[in-house]
């Protein structure tokens, strides 16, 4: 009688295992990679004639302030309107004294910058060529993990590259160099490298979900990109004042717990909140009557328990409206009215 190792084992060793009660399969897998296929040239077709490599020059300096030689980088785009609008990453060209576009056909233009925010990483640049040819945008409320993404940019100088991978996930958040979060992140796989940054992120229909950002340098397969609907604010906003008015009320703080005996005293629903460390002079925070020390619990009528929760707050409509904001200074709870300040980011 065979072993049940040798049952699983053929003659030539090779692993034999029966097909109990598993029908064979109705289709022919070929199908499936056609249509893969199909749906990634498609849509690299459709899409990577609007996608174009940005060069910049930015005026170079060193920890002392003194001029050094001009630096240069290089990053993607995609033009998104048929008027020359080109929609990138902040980092891409943030400080470029001098921007260039090499379109899709090989002609090189020159570029102005319109827009620029660094807090959500997307820059709107503008570029005047002939036969533009713009982008579908897409939406991102309805992406599904596990469906095709695919990224088209310029890596390491490589124009026009395609490389495709399916969303990994969604609501991501990303930290942007401003140190504000970025929320409503997509994470893909499709591969991302230097230079990619800017590229579009698109589905199998061509139509633009994310704008690539971002990659984890020391792991393979978790890449980055803002999705298209905060893009869309961002890019409207951008065109129109050429930056995002966002207010702030000049604190600077650190996330800390708040002692028990306080929650349990006050029925707060607080387990931490946000130390004063220090504060701008004539800030709206020290105008407020705010000191080094308080411990703010509460902003605007929500509980708020880290700096990050109070920067979403932190938003266009609350500039120059009067907001409660409530602290713990030793034992006390105390409130008091700030208003916020339009918030100018600063290079």
């Amino acid at each position: 009688m065979k072993s049940e190792f040798e049952f699983l084992s053929g003659i030539d060793g090779q692993v034999n295992i029966p097909a109990v009660g598993v029908p064979e399969a109705s289709f022919d897998e070929s199908e499936l990679f056609d249509a893969y296929s199909r749906a990634v040239v498609g849509a690299s077709e459709r899409v990577s004639p609007s996608v174009v490599k940005i060069e910049i020059e930015a005026r170079g300096r060193n920890f002392r302030g003194r001029q050094m030689p001009n630096q240069t980088g290089s990053g993607s785009g995609f033009i998104f309107t048929p008027d020359g609008f080109v929609l990138t990453n902040s980092h891409v060209v943030h400080n470029a004294s001098k921007i260039s576009v090499l379109m899709h056909d090989g002609l090189r233009s020159e570029a102005e910058l319109i827009g620029d925010d660094p807090d959500t990483d997307l820059a709107v640049i503008r570029v005047d060529a002939n036969s533009i040819s713009p982008v579908a945008l897409g939406s991102s409320a309805g992406l599904k993990v596990g469906q095709l993404a695919i990224a088209i940019g310029n890596p390491f100088g490589f124009q026009s590259t395609v490389t495709a991978g399916v969303i990994s996930a969604l609501g991501r958040s990303l930290r942007g160099s401003s140190g504000r979060l970025v929320d409503d992140v997509i994470q893909t796989d499709a591969a991302l490298n230097p230079g990619n940054s800017g590229g579009p992120l698109v589905d199998s229909r061509g139509e633009v979900i994310g704008v690539n950002t971002a990659t984890i340098i020391s792991a393979q397969g978790l890449c980055f990109a803002i999705a298209i609907d905060t893009a869309k604010f961002v890019a409207s906003r951008l065109i129109r004042f050429g930056k995002v008015r966002r207010s702030y009320i000049g604190l600077a703080g650190q996330n800390v717990p708040v002692q028990r005996q306080i929650v349990r005293y006050y029925g707060l629903q607080n387990a931490n909140g946000i130390l004063v460390v220090s504060m701008d002079e004539q800030s709206p925070a020290r105008v407020a009557g705010l000191r080094e020390g308080d411990i703010i619990i509460g902003f605007a009528s929500e509980k708020i328990e880290g700096i990050d929760e109070l920067h979403r707050l932190l938003t266009e409509e609350r500039v120059g409206i009067p907001q409660p904001i409530v602290v713990i200074r030793g034992v006390e709870k105390l409130e008091r009215e700030i208003i916020p300040a339009e918030r100018e980011f600063m290079n």
